[in-house]
């Protein structure tokens, strides 16, 4: 019997956000959502927080989620990398005698996410695929984007596509930014989530935002507030 693992990835230390990971959204933490999502899920033999801030801790404790060993400070600077706080994790379990065959990084913004995207990715793991990213459409063609030169000018990032037709262009996608699903040891062999076989789970715009800045973080409540209304959450 395979055993799988979620891993909420949530430091201490945002910038642009203060408190970013337990910013009270549209009514409680914003880490919840994705605690409950995993949980409620029934995919996973542990769901836990990697964190560095005992008051995440308490919060991801308090919604359900394991906190079984704090966060390194290796992997709590602003140079690690998700990868590099996943491997910690998996290496802590393992001193504990404890492996996994699937993992799944769940970010902790992502209020947007469904139990259904879940299983579906870890459906797609079940049918051989080594990894999944969800994905979604560029609200612009990106092969038609611009640079800016240190003079302030401007030129075309990809000008061999500067006169092809937009419905012409090449479709491209983006990553969600909301949570990776994988073989533990595709992940392991190759350090990404981009593994031999990486299979896209292509999530609509509607229920897609970047929590980067305030800002955003008002769309996102606003994009949630009218999701959940028409009963599509």
């Amino acid at each position: 019997m395979t055993k799988a693992i979620c891993i909420i990835p949530a430091r201490g230390g945002s910038k642009r956000i203060p408190h970013k990971n337990i910013k009270e959204f549209c009514g409680k933490p914003i880490i919840a959502y994705s605690i409950e999502a995993a949980l409620k899920s029934d995919l996973f033999d542990r769901v836990m927080t990697s964190t560095d801030d005992e008051k995440i801790a308490s919060i991801a404790r308090r919604y359900g989620a394991d906190v079984p060993f704090m966060r390194s400070a290796e992997t709590s600077n602003d140079y690690a990398t998700t990868a590099d706080v996943l491997k910690e994790v998996l290496n802590n379990y393992a001193c504990l005698d404890k492996s996994f065959d699937t993992i799944c990084c769940l970010y902790p913004t992502a209020p947007f996410v469904r139990i259904d995207e879940l299983l579906e990715a870890a459906n797609m793991i079940e049918a051989g695929a080594t990894s999944v990213i969800p994905v979604t459409s560029f609200d612009f063609p990106p092969l038609r984007g611009f640079m800016t030169r240190i003079d302030g000018t401007l030129t075309y990032a990809f000008p061999e596509y500067a006169s092809v037709r937009s419905q012409d262009l090449p479709e491209m996608v983006h990553d969600c930014g909301r949570f990776y699903f994988a073989k533990a040891k595709a992940f392991e062999e190759s350090g990404s989530f981009i593994t031999k076989t990486t299979q896209a789970l292509y999530i609509p715009p509607k229920f897609v935002q970047d929590i980067d800045t305030l800002e955003d973080w008002e769309v996102a409540e606003q994009k949630y507030i009218a999701t959940t209304q028409q009963g599509e959450k």
